[in-house]
């Protein structure tokens, strides 16, 4: 009798949310819904929580700060994917042993928990939504990416590309000697996870990574198709954040604009697709469209 055939993992598909903590949960509220436009909605996985939709399946997630908690505001970020029980004993039988019990509610989504090599939470949940619709007023409807500092990008790779099957999208930085950034798209998917790199090789010294630097790097992105009707629409109805900046053309040759909560985590809103020739190197995946 022959070997049987190792199982196949589960389908990763992109981004569920992000989930950051808030030292005013009714401030939190007012740029998230009115900024944004995302519709509040309660939190299964913690009581005190709040979300926030773009769709019915892509979110972010506000919890309360604990009582002196540090600078970083990144609670976790989390995964679509088609079968998190499944999933969750692909990764057991790779070898993994920290991972939380799959969770849920009945006839709701399901989660469990493990940890990056540099302890970021992460999670992997299988949403409930059989579709993505779109949140009516939000403006975006569609999570594109999410990023978050990153130290030894060997390390991480070891994790999210070998076991996990990310797939190189595009790396650059501001100096031709250096990297600042590596996106990575979803194995099943076109949605990304970018490393903010920090320390050594980057153009962020250790020493620069306080809270503000961290609310830049630890950020969630919002696709849209023109960033100029969508900044002229936040700009006609007063939406506008007290603190944001752009737009500008990013070194990955995408319109960009980036939008703060009051807590300083940066919300970025991004066209789809590049207008001009990226910097440092070249796509090795397709953008996502819409």
């Amino acid at each position: 009798m022959g070997a049987r055939p190792p199982e196949v993992r589960p389908a990763i598909t992109g981004i569920s949310h992000l989930a950051v903590y808030s030292r005013d949960m009714a401030k939190s509220e007012h740029f998230y819904t009115h900024v944004l436009g995302a519709r509040k909605g309660m939190d299964p996985e913690n009581a005190s929580g709040v979300r926030f939709y773009f769709s019915s399946r892509q979110f972010v997630e506000v919890l309360p700060a604990p009582t002196g908690h540090g600078a970083s505001m990144l609670a976790h970020a989390a995964y679509l994917t088609t079968d998190a029980a499944r999933l969750r004993s692909w990764l057991v039988a790779q070898g993994m042993t920290e991972l939380g019990p799959v969770r849920g509610v009945v006839g709701g989504d399901r989660w469990f928990v493990t940890h990056d090599p540099e302890g970021n939470e992460v999670q992997f949940v299988q949403s409930a939504s059989p579709d993505a619709t779109a949140v009516l007023g939000a403006i975006s409807s569609r999570v594109i990416h999410v990023g978050y500092a990153v130290h030894d990008r060997a390390k991480q790779d070891g994790f999210y590309r070998r076991l996990l099957g990310f797939r190189p999208y595009w790396f650059g930085a501001f100096e031709p000697t250096k990297v600042d950034w590596v996106s990575q798209q979803a194995p099943d998917g076109r949605d990304w996870m970018e490393y903010m790199m920090v320390g050594p090789g980057s153009d962020v010294p250790i020493a620069k990574v306080n809270a503000n630097q961290l609310g830049v790097l630890n950020h969630l992105s919002l696709g849209v198709p023109n960033m100029q009707a969508a900044v002229t629409t936040l700009y006609r109805e007063s939406r506008l954040s007290p603190r944001h900046d752009g737009p500008q053309m990013g070194l990955d040759g995408k319109w960009q604009a980036n939008f703060y909560d009051p807590d300083g985590t940066r919300v970025e809103l991004m066209e789809f697709q590049p207008v001009t020739k990226p910097c440092c190197s070249p796509f090795t995946a397709q953008s996502p469209t819409d």
